[in-house]
């Protein structure tokens, strides 16, 4: 961050003010830690925070501290949206685009609030006010802690945000074994551990809190998972009637398309998900090395994210989306 914005967030947080923190839709343990963390941060500084969530966020992240005050805007939209509408102040926390938040887009383009957004996603958008945007970072929560110590308020960082910071980067980092992961992300990392963070109970919090049924599901999509020639694209599926099957709960199928990429010699995999309630095939891109799946999902599925990392979504049927992934993938093969 420049200091001109430095001084400007300084100002807008010298007094009291009712602020909405916001995470992406569908938010994840980044999404979640991030804007969590912020809260209690917030909070130290006497301000008002409330974090709304565009949907619900996994069980397996209900740990979280306060994550009880979270506002989910589709369970109400006419009273989180007066939450919103009162906001003297918006924050947005790993995403860099108004419509990650689905539905609620629509409120937010009215708001006439300042925005901050905090994010490490590529080719931001220029709706926020202050933007502090960097795609270096393996996470927002290392972003975030770097933020505070923009502010001059390290020492605010107490045990509380420390594990919300923490929950982020494991999650993103996929518990430090991607490439974004540095020498500075340990170093941070041993700072918490030193706040009075217990790491690996969090991690246990995190990892360790399948059901059976979504283990069933796992093992659905590892016998739905098909290499395609060559040997270097992996792709998986899920249908709504497969996801019936299991009583499929919000985070269920987190971290399932890494199991294509686990095998020898692909370097790209994807799975689709069908989910009828939204009328969309919901799709996440993983690879390895250079190819870029954020640049493939623009192109071709209406999503985007990070160089080894991205999402994307279709509306065509199940079976008509996993074509088109393979025609699209055996042209670039030619």
């Amino acid at each position: 961050m420049n200091e001109q914005d430095i001084n400007g967030i300084t100002q807008l947080l010298a007094t009291p003010k009712k602020i909405a923190v916001i995470p992406h839709r569908s938010p994840d343990g980044d999404a979640m830690g991030s804007t969590l963390g912020m809260y209690h941060f917030l909070k130290k500084l006497g301000h008002a925070p409330t974090v709304v969530s565009p949907n619900d966020f996994p069980g397996f992240l209900a740990w979280l501290p306060a994550s009880e005050t979270v506002e989910v805007f589709e369970n109400n939209k006419p009273r989180v949206g007066k939450i919103l509408k009162d906001a003297d102040l918006v924050i947005v926390m790993d995403f860099n685009a108004l419509h990650r938040t689905g539905d609620m887009e629509n409120v937010l383009n009215k708001l006439t609030a300042p925005f901050i957004m905090i994010d490490h996603h590529q080719k931001p958008d220029t709706f926020a006010t202050y933007t502090y945007s960097d795609t270096k970072f393996g996470s927002t929560c290392e972003m975030l802690y770097h933020f505070i110590g923009f502010l001059g308020k390290k020492d605010l960082i107490d045990k509380t945000i420390a594990a919300c910071i923490y929950t982020g980067i494991v999650t993103d980092s996929g518990s430090f074994r991607f490439p974004s992961t540095t020498p500075t992300t340990h170093r941070i990392v041993a700072e918490l551990i030193e706040l009075g963070i217990d790491n690996s109970e969090i991690h246990s919090l995190i990892f360790d809190d399948a059901s059976y049924e979504s283990l069933q599901l796992l093992g659905r999509a590892l016998d739905n998972m098909k290499i395609m020639p060559g040997g270097k694209v992996s792709y998986t599926t899920l249908s709504q009637a497969e996801l019936d099957q299991h009583h499929y709960q919000k985070g269920d199928t987190e971290g399932v398309v890494n199991y294509g990429l686990r095998i020898k010699g692909v370097i790209f995999t994807a799975i689709f998900i069908e989910h009828t309630d939204e009328n969309i095939i919901k799709i996440s891109f993983r690879s390895k090395g250079d190819f870029d799946v954020n640049q493939f999902a623009r192109n071709h599925f209406n999503g985007g994210g990070h160089i080894n990392a991205a999402g994307g979504k279709s509306t065509l049927s199940l079976a008509e989306t996993v074509q088109q992934f393979e025609t699209i993938v055996s042209a670039l093969n030619r």
